[in-house]
């Protein structure tokens, strides 16, 4: 009985470490966004669900899709108050239906312009293409917003990123949330995100390449599955050198 008691032990303890070791890989694999100055910024009362995905097409000057994205879009950023008299931060989803799409194209730029008339808001993306290198990335956002609740307009950009980088020919593509931190007040939110800003070919995406967290998703089942095979290979070995030494702990009389 201690016997059995203690391979129990053993596999309740051989299963635990497994997903133990899956938890902090995923936690280590997560993106964090910065924390944002607690003297000046309120936290959201309540954060909104996941925003719906919607299709953006930027079309060029002979009439073909020269951007194509599918995301959706969450906004994160902090401005002065009217109504509470103090800088609060919100948690906004932005709505495909009352979305309008514009944008341009150029050999080694393309842009995405988002703009929504109700809420004055105006959200922009520019893709930078190295045509030495053949490489994409998503180089500049910016976002300007005139609500009525606002003291006074708001407005930030970045003209220095490095994010969703991609291959001419090819889309980006990151199922997993992602946040790209633009400035210390404003961050966007992307979800089950798809995008290609070059070499499209008959208006529709090209092959995907993955994002790095989606990688990192495929890869903690794959090394679970391999724990758990490689501890079942252990405890059989560990019962049949068990059962061979008691039939030897027996004699012929």
């Amino acid at each position: 009985m201690t016997r059995i008691l203690g391979g129990v032990q053993s596999w309740s303890l051989g299963v635990t470490l497994p997903l133990l070791l899956a938890a902090a890989l995923h936690q280590g694999f997560a993106t964090v966004a910065p924390p944002t100055d607690a003297q000046t910024t309120a936290a959201p009362d309540k954060e909104p669900e996941r925003p719906e995905r919607g299709n953006y097409t930027v079309s060029g000057t002979n009439g073909t899709a020269c951007l194509l994205a599918y995301m959706g879009l969450q906004l994160n950023f902090s401005y002065s108050s009217v109504s509470q008299n103090k800088t609060v931060q919100v948690v906004v989803n932005l709505k495909p239906n009352v979305t309008k799409t514009s944008g341009s194209c150029d050999p080694d730029s393309a842009s995405l312009r988002l703009t929504t008339d109700a809420e004055k808001t105006n959200l922009t993306f520019v893709f930078f293409l190295n045509t030495t290198s053949n490489k994409y990335h998503l180089s500049e956002v910016s976002l300007s917003a005139a609500w009525p609740d606002m003291k006074a307009p708001f407005s930030a950009s970045n003209r220095s990123l490095d994010y969703l980088q991609g291959t001419l020919g090819f889309s980006y593509m990151c199922h997993d949330e992602q946040t790209l931190n633009v400035v210390n007040d404003l961050s966007i939110n992307t979800f089950q995100l798809q995008v290609q800003p070059f070499g499209i070919t008959g208006n529709q995406f090209g092959l995907a390449e993955e994002c790095q967290l989606d990688e990192d998703d495929m890869l903690i089942p794959i090394i679970v599955g391999a724990a758990l095979a490689g501890l079942v290979l252990v405890v059989l070995l560990a019962y049949l050198i068990g059962r061979k030494r008691s039939h030897a702990g027996y004699q012929t009389i």
